[in-house]
């Protein structure tokens, strides 16, 4: 009976809506986003509306909507208010009181329905009103947990119950772990090429969330009544540890039950068509960018118009505003038909400009439009295997993941177009492998037809011997990362298959690299294989050492490294040991997260390993590693340096270097480098003519990976060098290229290049109580221009060969800009397709150069000219500015979009170079403005910089506060204050002149002149200088002023003497540096004096070298000194004192004496351990024996010291 009791209680108190009822409430949903700190603008917007539900049947529901009201908040809570959007609110309103149904039992919403062409956002904002409906009560106990659906997913609640027994009312408070769920409605895009690091995790989260929903439900005859009831959401983000200050996103939704009426006649939902349960929808596909929102009605001559815009802008110049464009450019491109990109191309196509511009944009569209419109572009052959090779790469790489896609780009691999040229052949294979990852990363487990392309391309090289097709099936299966790949891979792998042995060690370098990325998605496979080729001694050093970098890649144990210091103590290959051994060494000392664990086993190795191998120099292979984290930043970088020799060749067999950055729990991989050097080796050891090179072996091979993936190699091999060779030889007749360039310049040539390229765009969204999405986004995009015009003269032209321009004058006047606008924004906020609100940082980094140049040369002369018009304007080098902003947007009213300064502009700080303002609170406020001018009065011309700063520090913030706040910073050319024109002019007595100059400006009309620089040819003697170069600058009515450099070589049998004379030219001024330095080409040594000041006499500085050979060679070097200036005594004091603590922690010893006052000395001799070290200052002599040598000592040899 108690258990029957019990259960018609809990029946009797749940949830329930009686069919035959009409009930009224008010519904106020509300979004805050900003720091929740006083005075700072923070951006917002509330919905208010009226709502009825009326039953239809026993468990449908009718929901009509009325009364509706948006407003928008955008400044300082206090100081501002929200304020009505009348267009969106009737927007919206015409949307919401269309009539949605529901089904509802027991507590639980169910099978929305709506009018088929509401959209997702619409039904999304009514899951967040019919969600203060979804609550299981459970009047058996006062505290439970449950996983459940929600707008969230499905996820884990815990409720705890009161019962107020007077109003016989229960308060009911549901805590929902959106962190917990397991099925999360949320989605990660533009991450794919990142690697998740559990590890780098557990340091800290920079997003956090909470949810608290709170009911009041009346007991009723029927059931319980939800009368009241409201959501509380919590959003915290930082880029950096939420710990150290973040960004909030507050949600909030209260819901007050009006009244409650019986129902007078039938309700009429009208046709309507199921939208899912109560779990949030989001939208397909890119739907608007969150840091701005465009109009996306009638896009193509949108599209038509700012190509054009965009195409003029930055022709001559570099147009720095128009990032803006080229995003609403994309948007508009994503909103685009297929038919309207076909439109589109037909349009454009026929302008060279605007044909670059569209292909370089249209990238962006990331789903199946741009394959489609790429397939017809091969198929109908109408772009250049160039713009086919960029186009397709950008595309590949900035695909959704989705299957489909990889399904329709397997067709690229048929198309008679892409083997049209073999750099685009290797781009499109390379590029359908970075696919594959990506849909790999999402997608588990991922099909193996996915990959089955590039497993057969594989096996057919293999079988066929074809080197080409391996290595590019190799490398895009490295791209790809397919866990089914091993088997094919191993294949190519020397001891796991016999034909593998046989094949080209270039070959099986591909193959070994290919499994980087499976290092990390299956560690225990790639470590079987690995472990077992690093301790084969039969197979090639190179691959073991390679084989070794990817095996420390999968993070092994203790007991795999174990087994690998095993190995090395009986390694007799010293390549491979030292090469094992300092990767072990550097990774022991690694402080970023992912080698927490690893480090600690590599530095028990380094322990055991160091007697045999901790003294190895750098003539052997190498492994350098620099890495750094910040916990309170989530932050850190590290790099790689791998050097890779042989036991014969002082010329590496393979360099590599890569860098990764570490942030948020994700490392991602920057650029790796790699260059092999086989055949340049051989070159070296066995042959002098890089011709009796075979012809399938390159002397050099190249690859660079972005991001973890391959998108180009080359090799280098004897038919690519003879055609460089043959273009630039003199003898090239009229149809080399180089002729036809030639003959351009003479006519007139114009050349200009613009690249848009978004970086990366990466979005995490999920949902609020609301049904509201809430988004952290961040784009990095980028725009470089290039212009060059350039005409040329050549008396006499030349009419058959280019030999002929060695005896002709020439005359060359080149003109042009090159320059880059980086733009960087991140956005956190409320984001749909109708309006937007958040915080959004907006930076931008311009840098450009632009030049007037003239250069001559005179045959019968021997001279070179280089001429620079300087600006009589400001040139502005470099230009950062960034800003964080309060931001209101909404689709009716694009005009009002509203962008506050979070740190308002107009609050009254001081504003002078040292502003610092302490408040009460543990507020710092900053506000410096700094200007720094370097003038070179001479010649009239100023580097400027100006900083400004604007801060509010909340010191409980930190580190966030000292990236929120205004900040900008320039660095100008200006012209001087001096009346001079700048001219540079070089007295010569000899054959060759060579030119150099600095970059000088004046206020005046001027040109810049340096006739170079004259090298002496031969060793006879002379009494001339060999070198003498003037840089002056002119004054209308006064005399020259500048500075003369001369040089003078004088060589004999025992020695050779040089020396430079710097002065300063003016009228009574002798000032000059003075430099001599003697050669003793019989003692091995070199002797230099330095001084400087009126006529070379105050200051002086001696330095002598001298060397000793025999069984025990040695160096000593030694620096004297009479007066020196002030600033050199303070220098030196400081390293005075600085150098007992800092030797003491290298291990040195110390030993107090008196040594000369003005001397210092060094000796680095020889010894049976390594070699020995004495330095000896005035008051100290350290020194230390037996240090182990970075470089072996070979072939060193001196005669006795002097």
């Amino acid at each position: 009976c108690a258990c029957f009791f019990m259960c018609c209680l809990c029946e009797r108190e749940n949830p329930t809506l009686n069919p035959k009822k009409t009930y009224e409430y008010k519904y106020v949903g509300m979004v805050n986003v900003g720091r929740d700190m006083p005075d700072l603008a923070e951006a917002g917007i509330k919905l208010q509306c009226t709502f009825k539900i009326t039953g239809v049947s026993m468990h449908t529901f009718l929901l009509g909507i009325s009364n509706v009201v948006f407003e928008e908040f955008n400044g300082i809570p206090g100081e501002s208010s929200f304020r009505l959007a009348p267009n969106l609110t009737k927007h919206l309103a015409a949307e919401l009181t269309r009539p949605f149904t529901f089904e509802y039992t027991k507590g639980q919403v169910s099978d929305i329905k709506a009018a088929p062409e509401v959209s997702n956002t619409i039904v999304n904002i009514v899951r967040g009103i019919l969600g203060f409906l979804h609550v299981t009560v459970k009047t058996t106990q006062r505290a439970y947990e449950l996983t459940e659906v929600g707008i969230h997913g499905v996820c884990q609640s815990s409720y705890v119950i009161e019962e107020n027994t007077t109003t016989k009312e229960l308060y009911v408070t549901q805590v929902v772990d959106i962190a917990n769920c397991q099925q999360k409605v949320a989605i990660y895009d533009g991450m794919a090429l990142t690697e998740e690091n559990k590890i780098s995790k557990e340091r800290g989260e920079n997003v956090v969330a909470t949810v608290k929903y709170a009911y009041t439900v009346k007991s009723t005859g029927s059931g319980g009544l939800i009368t009241q009831a409201s959501a509380n959401e919590r959003h915290h983000f930082s880029p950096f540890n939420v710990k150290g200050g973040n960004s909030k996103l507050q949600a909030i939704r209260n819901i007050v039950l009006l009244k409650e009426t019986d129902t007078v006649g039938k309700p009429v939902t009208g046709q309507v068509k199921s939208k899912g349960n109560l779990m949030y929808q989001i939208e397909k596909g890119l739907w608007q960018m969150p840091i701005l929102m465009t109009d996306l009605t009638k896009p193509v001559p949108k599209i038509i118009d700012l190509i054009k815009h965009l195409a003029q802008d930055n022709i001559h110049q570099l147009n720095g505003a128009t990032s803006a464009d080229v995003l609403n450019l994309i948007q508009l491109l994503r909103s685009t038909t297929q038919e309207d990109l076909e439109l589109l191309w037909k349009q454009l196509s026929t302008n060279n400009e605007h044909r670059r511009w569209f292909l370089d944009t249209v990238v962006e569209v990331t789903d199946e439009r741009v394959l489609k419109f790429l397939q017809k572009r091969f198929k109908a052959a109408d772009i250049s295997a160039n713009e086919a090779g960029q186009t397709l790469l950008l595309a590949f790489n900035h695909l959704s993941a989705k299957l489909e896609l990889v399904e329709m780009a397997k067709e690229f691999l048929t198309l008679p177009f892409s083997k049209s040229h073999i750099l685009l052949w290797n781009t499109v294979v390379l590029s359908y492998g970075s696919l594959v990852y990506k849909v790999c990363a999402r997608v588990n487990p991922c099909p193996v037809i996915t990959v089955q392309p590039l497993l057969n391309m594989a096996t057919n090289g293999l079988a066929k011997g074809v080197k080409e097709d391996m290595v590019v099936a190799l490398k895009a299966l490295g791209n790809a990362g397919h866990p089914l790949s091993i088997k094919t891979i191993i294949k190519f792998l020397p001891g796991f298959s016999a034909k593998a042995d046989t094949l080209p060690t270039s070959v099986k370098t591909v193959a070994v690299q290919s499994l980087r990325h499976l290092a990390i998605r299956d560690p225990h496979k790639v470590r079987h294989h690995h472990t077992s080729s690093c301790a084969w001694e039969t197979i090639t050093a190179e691959i073991r050492m390679l084989a070794s970098i990817i095996l420390l890649e999968t993070k092994p144990p203790v007991a795999v490294i174990s087994l690998v210091t095993e190995i090395l103590l009986h390694e007799s290959d010293l390549q491979v040991a030292s090469f094992a051994y300092s990767r072990l060494r550097s990774l022991a000392m690694s402080r970023t997260p992912d080698n927490h664990y690893l480090s600690t086993a590599c530095n028990i190795a380094v322990k055991t390993l160091a007697r045999k191998l901790g003294r190895l120099s750098y003539r052997f292979s190498q492994a350098l590693r620099l890495d750094w984290f910040h916990d309170d930043l989530l932050a850190g970088a590290s790099g790689e340096f791998f050097i890779l020799r042989n036991g014969t060749s002082v010329i590496p067999t393979s360099i590599i270097s890569k860098g990764k950055l570490h942030f948020i729990g994700r490392i991602l991989q920057l650029v790796e480098l790699g260059v092999r050097a086989e055949g340049l080796n051989e070159l070296f050891k066995d042959r002098s003519d890089f011709q009796s090179l075979p012809k399938d072996k390159p002397l050099l091979s190249v690859y660079a990976r972005v991001f973890g993936q391959e998108v180009s190699f080359v090799d280098l091999n004897q038919d690519v060098i003879q055609k460089i060779l043959k273009s630039m030889s003199l003898m090239a007749s009229k149809e080399n290229k180089v002729w036809n360039i030639i003959q351009n310049l003479q006519k007139g040539l114009s050349w200009h290049w613009t690249k848009p390229f978004l970086t990366f765009e990466t979005r995490f969204i999920q949902p609020t109580c609301l049904g509201l999405p809430a988004e952290i986004s961040k784009y990095y995009f980028s725009l470089t221009a290039i212009n060059v015009n350039a005409k040329a003269d050549f008396n006499p032209p030349p009419k058959e060969h280019l030999h002929e321009l060695i005896n002709a004058d020439i005359s060359l006047d080149t003109a042009g800009f090159s320059g880059s606008a980086k733009d960087f924004f991140a956005f956190h906020g409320i984001s749909t397709d109708l309006f937007q609100c958040g915080a959004q940082l907006n930076s931008k980094t311009i840098v450009s150069l632009p030049w007037k140049i003239g250069m001559k040369r005179n045959t019968n002369d021997n001279n070179y000219e280089i001429n620079l018009v300087p600006t009589k304007k400001n040139t502005e080098l470099l230009t950062v500015n960034f800003n964080i902003y309060a931001v209101s947007r909404n689709i009716e009213d694009l005009s009002l979009a509203k962008m506050t300064p979070m740190t308002p502009e107009n609050k009254d700080y001081e504003e002078n170079a040292s502003m610092e303002r302490k408040d009460t609170d543990g507020t710092e406020v900053y506000h410096p403005k700094l200007k720094y001018c370097a003038e070179a009065s001479i010649y009239g011309t100023a580097i400027c910089t100006e900083i400004e700063v604007q801060r509010v520090h909340y010191l409980k913030e930190y580190p966030l506060y000292y990236f929120l706040g205004y900040t900008r910073f320039t660095c100008q050319l200006q012209p001087g204050r001096l009346y001079y024109s700048i001219h540079s002019f070089t007295e010569c007595t000899e054959l060759l002149h060579v030119t150099t100059c600095p970059l000088l400006s004046s206020l005046i009309q001027q040109s810049f002149t340096i006739s170079g620089l004259s090298l002496k040819q031969g060793l006879e003697l002379t009494p001339d200088p060999v070198l003498t170069v003037k840089v002056l600058a002119f004054s209308p009515k006064g005399k020259p002023r500048g500075y003369e450099g001369s040089a003078y070589y004088t060589p004999t049998t025992q020695m050779d003497d040089i020396e430079l004379i710097i002065s300063e030219v003016a009228e009574e001024v002798n000032w000059k540096i003075c430099a001599d330095a003697n050669i003793d080409k019989i003692q091995s040594g070199a002797k230099a004096h330095f001084k400087w000041g009126a006529e070379c006499q105050p200051y002086e500085v001696a330095v002598k070298v001298s060397a000793v050979g025999g069984t025990k060679p040695s160096i000593n070097v030694e620096i004297n000194w009479g007066a020196v200036p002030a600033f050199i005594q303070v220098v030196g004091q400081r390293i005075r004192e600085y150098l007992p603590g800092m030797s003491y922690l290298m291990g040195f010893h110390q030993k107090h004496e008196k040594n000369d006052e003005q001397e210092v000395s060094a000796t680095l001799a020889s010894s049976q351990e390594g070699f020995d070290v004495k330095v000896k200052i005035p008051e100290l002599t350290i020194y230390r024996h037996g240090i182990s040598p970075p470089f072996e000592f070979v072939g060193l040899k001196a005669t006795c010291k002097k």
